[in-house]
């Protein structure tokens, strides 16, 4: 057995750098094909194998296995994996930057489902000096509930009065609405008067995971929904009627009550739709 050890570790001295370094490369070229093919357990294998290896890809590989465990369902381990790609130091900031998104939003997803005290990592994220990972933590806090999500109202407020992506004000808008609908105009503001502007507009938005800009917008003005809604057929509006709705003054009603969020949609895998109108 001595033997055959020390013949292994004779024949690794030996071996020329360049195979070396070129096994390194088929380990990473598998664990990247594995992945984008959406082999996630095989894939993981493979980038801890990278991880193993020691080489350049070694810290980074740290974030891909992370990536494997989130894709694979496995929301505790991939959470305290990108803790620990985090606690490497890394100098991607891309990376980093994902890596602290995902974070949030895992930790708001397990507080959601009961587990409470993974929310920490949201909060505290609201503190971050990446304004990305800052603003996006302010959202995924919001979405927690009225108590949790008081504190992001200083964030959500700061991307209000600094931002100029109008995806992003909107978001912000939203999360402020759902936390406290005289959130825009103020606690004490007056009632509207009479005459005052209605809303105008609904608003769909559809995010993709972790996306700051909606892949879809759709900008319906207020005045064709009522329409829809009034050249419904009668049966549907019997139907509508069951369910505590009047299709005839619908719309109406829903204008004058002015900017409000209607529904808000999160899918399992972290895409988002929302609807409101203004």
């Amino acid at each position: 057995m001595r033997e055959r050890l020390a013949a292994f570790w004779l024949a690794a001295l030996l071996l020329p750098a360049g195979t070396l370094a070129q096994a390194d490369t088929e380990k990473l070229r598998s664990a990247k094909a594995l992945f984008f093919d959406r082999q996630y357990l095989e894939a993981r294998e493979a980038w801890q194998a990278v991880r193993a290896s020691g080489g350049a890809e070694a810290r980074g590989a740290i974030y891909w296995v992370a990536r494997c465990s989130e894709s694979l369902g496995e929301t505790e381990r991939a959470l305290g994996e990108y803790a620990e790609y985090l606690a490497t130091r890394p100098a991607d900031r891309a990376l980093v930057e994902e890596a602290k998104t995902s974070r949030v939003a895992l930790a708001v997803k397990l507080a959601k489902a009961g587990k409470t005290h993974h929310a920490a990592v949201a909060l505290d994220a609201l503190a971050d000096p990446d304004r990305t990972v800052r603003y996006f933590a302010a959202l995924q806090v919001a979405s927690l509930g009225t108590e949790a999500g008081k504190a992001a109202v200083p964030v959500l407020r700061e991307i209000l009065a600094q931002e100029k992506d109008e995806d992003l004000v909107e978001r912000a808008k939203l999360a402020l609405l759902r936390l406290d609908r005289k959130a825009l105009s103020g606690a004490a503001s007056p009632a509207p008067k009479r005459g005052a502007r209605e809303a105008a507009w609904v608003r769909v938005r559809i995010y993709e995971k972790g996306a700051s800009k909606p892949g879809v917008s759709i900008n319906l003005p207020v005045a064709l929904a009522d329409l829809v809604f009034k050249s419904l057929p009668d049966d549907a509006v019997a139907d509508l009627r069951k369910e505590g709705y009047d299709a005839r003054t619908f719309w109406e009603r829903l204008k004058k009550t002015g900017p409000a969020e209607i529904l808000t949609i999160e899918g399992d895998d972290g895409e988002r739709i929302q609807v409101w109108i203004e």
